[in-house]
């Protein structure tokens, strides 16, 4: 049986590609996008998922785009559910589409 990594949360990116290399903080980071730091805090922590209006902010300040970020909490989302209710979903008969 082999192990599996866990899903990769957008905050980890957000913390080690983008605040630790620019030597930012979460509190220059929310400063900066408008927001309570504790919002940015909680992302880097993985404690909370990306929202939209998120997704903006940082996409303006990081010069991404909102789809970079979204995409990854898609992503995390996803997988997550994946790991929690797979073995239901393979149990889910495709509809048969006829022509």
């Amino acid at each position: 049986m082999t192990k599996q990594l866990p899903p990769l949360h957008p905050g980890e990116i957000l913390r080690e590609e983008f605040i630790l290399p620019y030597g930012l903080t979460a509190g220059k980071v929310a400063k900066a996008c408008g927001v309570p730091r504790t919002r940015i805090e909680r992302i880097v922590n993985e404690e909370k998922g990306l929202s939209g209006d998120t997704a903006l902010r940082l996409a303006k300040f990081f010069r991404t785009s909102p789809e970079f970020w979204m995409n990854l909490q898609s992503l995390y989302e996803v997988q997550v559910a994946k790991r929690e209710i797979g073995e239901k979903i393979e149990e889910i008969e495709p509809i048969d589409i006829a022509d």
